[in-house]
């Protein structure tokens, strides 16, 4: 049978979820230096990053183990903080349990 119908193993996911943190973080650094002379618009993408990342969080707590809900008081912290606040929502998680 020529190798059809193989499942993935284990390191191949691994690797696609490194891959995924990488191609994120080189997008993050790019709009961040983008939006580095602009006022509200790096407020804007603040937020949007910091929403990026509570979605980054989530997808990787299989394998990580922290999982942070999608609620109101998350999503505005890591809204108005961005990175930041769900660095913060992580720290809280962790003390708290």
């Amino acid at each position: 049978m020529c190798g059809h119908g193989r499942g993935r193993t284990g390191g191949e996911g691994q690797m696609d979820l490194i891959l995924m943190i990488l191609a994120g973080t080189a997008a993050v650094l790019t709009v961040r230096a983008a939006a580095a002379q602009e006022g509200a618009l790096r407020a804007a993408v603040n937020g949007v990053l910091g929403l990026f990342a509570l979605l980054a969080v989530n997808l990787s707590s299989a394998h990580t183990g922290i999982h942070l809900g999608f609620n109101l008081f998350n999503g505005l912290t890591a809204g108005i903080l961005g990175v930041p606040g769900v660095i913060l929502l992580i720290l809280v998680q962790w003390v708290l349990t």
